[in-house]
């Protein structure tokens, strides 16, 4: 197949390996030029260690070229910058081309999930959402790991299973795309709460009662949104979760551990200013959404006011014992 992959992030460039191993044709495009030439003249990441990048995957920040005649185009981008590809995308994109959206989020203002931003530009049923517990590096270093696939169309699951899949790449199946975007999305938030109970100095025991007040929680807000209760034990659900609020490799996992440990206003902000921090700009999103919701989640209330509003981190602990 041909394959277009739109961001050179590290997670774009993961799995641009993943598809180049799956022994298909693979463009890259970034929309810095300084980026690209880096990427193209070094064959490596900054943000990916170690890692070769084979000189077959051709970079360029030509979006036209990435997306013609593209069986696959698998959006990679950051949350917030979605909405911006989409309205690209909208001028290419032909109807017999299948879509698979690698990002998490929710957009802020809008409030909307990665899918229907997508949806809002371009007109198309052949789009397939892919989540789970996978970090860039993992997924470079041809680690075995499992994602959710959702789409409700069997041709885009099988195209894009064809992209991915191989014998360390498993896929499993759905239909509930919303319920995996949901996961897909909280779970970096629900991590900001993890990293600050490390923190703290907290065990392992504690986050895993935070993890655990999690799962049931965003079960319920699945399920008032609209999406399958069941998703939150997928792939997207449970294990991403579990994989992004243990983990000093998690960006909002180890913001959240500044906070805990009540670093300097000034180290936490260099962070925020060096570091992409998806659970930070979906947290301003799925705060507002319950709220346009009428959805009671007095977790998400609380990270919010010990983020943005200076409430003691110590809440935290008091919140998780007193919870019913």
């Amino acid at each position: 197949m041909k394959i277009g992959v739109l961001g050179s992030g590290a997670f774009g460039i993961a799995l641009s390996l993943i598809l180049k191993e799956n022994e298909h044709e693979v463009d890259v495009w970034t929309k810095f030029q300084e980026e690209a030439n880096y990427l193209d003249q070094q064959r490596t990441s900054p943000n990916l260690k170690n890692i070769i990048i084979d000189k077959d995957i051709h970079i360029s920040t030509d979006f036209e070229k990435t997306v013609k005649d593209k069986d696959l185009i698998v959006i990679a981008v950051p949350a917030g910058f979605v909405d911006d590809v989409s309205k690209l995308l909208k001028n290419y994109i032909t109807k017999e081309q299948h879509i698979c959206i690698a990002s998490k989020g929710i957009e802020q203002d809008t409030c909307l999930f990665v899918f229907d931003v997508l949806k809002k530009y371009v007109d198309t049923d052949y789009v397939g959402v892919i989540s789970g517990p996978t970090f860039a590096i993992d997924v470079a270093n041809k680690v075995p790991v499992g994602l959710s696939l959702a789409s409700k169309q069997e041709a885009t699951i099988q195209q894009i299973k064809k992209a991915f899949q191989n014998e360390h790449v498993k896929l499993r199946e759905t239909d509930d795309i919303l319920g995996i975007e949901i996961c897909g999305s909280i779970k970096n938030v629900i991590a900001i709460a993890a990293g600050m109970l490390d923190g703290m100095g907290l065990p392992i025991s504690t986050q895993a009662m935070l993890i655990t007040e999690a799962l049931n929680d965003i079960k319920e807000l699945i399920d008032s949104l609209g999406g399958r209760k069941s998703t939150i034990l997928s792939f997207a659900g449970f294990g991403d979760l579990l994989l992004t609020c243990t983990s000093t490799k998690s960006r909002n996992f180890s913001f959240g551990r500044l906070i805990g440990a009540k670093r300097s206003k000034q180290e936490i902000e260099n962070y925020k200013e060096t570091t992409t921090i998806e659970g930070l700009y979906t947290l301003e999103s799925i705060y507002q959404l319950i709220k346009d919701k009428n959805v009671h989640m007095p977790i998400i209330d609380l990270i919010n006011d010990i983020i943005y509003h200076e409430q003691p981190v110590e809440n935290l602990l008091t919140f998780l014992i007193e919870k019913e």
